[in-house]
């Protein structure tokens, strides 16, 4: 399944109002035109992250879109969801893709020139890394220092991988976020806390379209 990390949805089950709102969420988002799907739910127990994950994959393959699971490398066997994206405490890459296996997309947060090189000395056993966050954000707390347009684009540009910006990002900053050159946007709030979820997808997407 192909790549493409113009608009990037972390999908927040919390966030979205439950499973089944997820669900719907999800579809009006795909139809909106998002390309990428990670379940990151770190309020949900596993057998409720594997319910749902079970559930988005038939939605997910019908657009062609990967499903991503974040951290729970368990889960993502155990649905056979396209990838995971692990943090800087997670599991190593290396391990994940023994684990995964060589068609899995692998994804690894990076926050810091340190742990870009890091990365990119990882080579194909990473696929993207994220980059953030941008902005400040309440969707992860213990995240680090919000980096600006500034960090976010020498960082992009350091990095051997393909790259998605996020943290904070909304429909009112998304342009600005465009001036650091990531291969894509993630949003969380922006799209699970939209009154009109496809709407909100169309409009982010349009503005992904102008990242180059």
């Amino acid at each position: 399944m192909n790549l493409d990390l113009s608009l990037y949805l972390v999908l927040d089950p919390v966030q979205c109002g439950g499973h089944a709102r997820s669900l719907g969420i999800t579809q009006a988002a795909l139809e909106g035109g998002v390309t990428i799907v990670q379940l990151r739910a770190p309020e949900w127990h596993k057998r409720a992250w594997l319910a749902l994950a079970v559930d988005l994959l038939p939605i997910t393959r019908r657009f062609g879109v990967p499903l991503i699971i974040n951290d729970h490398i368990d889960v993502a066997l155990a649905c056979g969801a396209e990838g995971v994206h692990v943090g800087q405490k997670d599991l190593p890459p290396e391990v994940v893709r023994k684990l995964l296996g060589p068609r899995a997309l692998i994804g690894l947060s990076v926050s810091n020139e340190q742990e870009t090189d890091n990365a990119n000395s990882l080579g194909t056993m990473i696929d993207y890394v994220g980059v953030g966050p941008v902005f400040d954000t309440p969707t992860k707390p213990d995240a680090s220092a919000a980096l600006g347009i500034e960090g976010i684009a020498a960082l992009c540009a350091r990095s051997a991988h393909p790259t998605v910006a996020i943290g904070g990002i909304q429909l009112s900053n998304a342009a600005v976020v465009k001036r650091a050159k990531p291969g894509g946007i993630a949003v969380v709030s922006a799209i699970c806390k939209a009154a009109d979820p496809r709407l909100a997808a169309q409009q982010l997407r349009a503005e992904t379209f102008q990242i180059s």
